[in-house]
């Protein structure tokens, strides 16, 4: 037992299980935008777990991925060199194990919505989901756009959520007649939320990517710092912000549940990116911990928490 442990205890300290904070609160968002108010507690609670354990599974199981591919190119990179595979703490082996139990676990979860909700859509697309969110592990030998398959990864959580609810909402039939339906532009709301996810993800990505200008450039592998000069990376990051903040706005138009505390929500998450992009322009990579990881995790837990109270309140 004390060797399983030890490996999951690596294992989960090397993905930064904290990171986690990026995506669950849109995927949190979702449920509750497909949530009928009426379902009775108990079930509305088991939904949310459900979704809980699904997004955790699922992104174990990506982020080991990525772990186990980059490996060699994490040795020699100084801010990786580190990292438990990269540095020899976890065994290749024991973390495809756990990589590949993790998907099986969450292609089980996925038929708790089929015992639920009679919804068979989460089992049918669950192995598509693991393939396309272990991808962007891959997508940066080959293209400069690996940013933006890594936002598509994480803007994954709110549309799967929103199918795992209800699938009616995004056109996708079941076998039953729901008992309850929820607003039609609901299922527009979530893709607009997609789209900022993804936007928003691979801005700061493109950013964070700084660090590792000269490394890619060296070893050949593809990001857009690797091909355009500093400065004009961190225009290319405004710019996929401005992008997102614009998909931010037609989501809070689209739903009509949104009020005053997602408006606020929305203002506050268009500051904390100015924040964001005045602290890498004043203090460069430097400040990149602060601009990444705080400012980042506030934007996610700004806009799921407020969304959440504003449609259930």
């Amino acid at each position: 037992m004390a060797p399983v442990l030890t490996t999951l205890r690596l294992a989960l300290g090397d993905i930064k299980l904290a990171h986690s904070v990026f995506a669950m609160p849109f995927a949190l968002l979702a449920t509750a935008m497909a949530l009928p108010r009426e379902l009775p507690a108990p079930r509305i609670a088991t939904l949310f777990a459900l979704i809980i354990c699904c997004m955790f599974l699922a992104r174990t199981w990506a982020m080991l991925i990525n772990r186990i591919a980059d490996a060699h190119f994490d040795r020699e990179n100084p801010r990786t060199a580190q990292r438990a595979i990269a540095a020899g703490r976890l065994a290749r082996r024991d973390a495809t194990i756990v990589a590949a139990a993790c998907a099986l676990l969450f292609i089980a979860a996925t038929l708790g919505f089929l015992v639920l909700l009679r919804n068979p859509w989460p089992a049918i697309l669950s192995a598509p989901v693991l393939l396309w969110i272990a991808f962007y592990s891959f997508t940066k030998r080959f293209t400069a756009s690996a940013h933006f398959f890594l936002g598509g990864a994480l803007a994954v959580s709110p549309i799967a959520a929103l199918i795992a609810i209800n699938p009616q909402l995004l056109g996708l039939p079941l076998p039953i007649t729901n008992p309850w339906t929820a607003p039609t532009p609901t299922g527009q709301a979530a893709l607009w939320l997609a789209g900022f996810v993804l936007l928003w993800v691979a801005g700061f990505d493109i950013a964070y990517a700084l660090q590792d200008r000269a490394f890619d450039r060296t070893r050949g592998l593809h990001s857009l710092p690797a091909k355009l000069s500093i400065s004009a990376s961190l225009w290319a990051a405004r710019a996929t912000h401005l992008a997102a903040l614009a998909c931010l706005v037609f989501a809070l138009r689209t739903e009509p549940r949104f009020g005053a505390l997602t408006t606020t929500a929305a203002a506050l998450v268009t500051l904390t990116l100015i924040c964001e992009h005045l602290v890498l322009h004043r203090r460069g990579l430097a400040g990149l911990p602060l601009a990444f990881f705080t400012l980042n995790g506030l934007i996610s837990i700004t806009l799921g928490a407020l969304g959440l109270i504003d449609l259930w309140h």
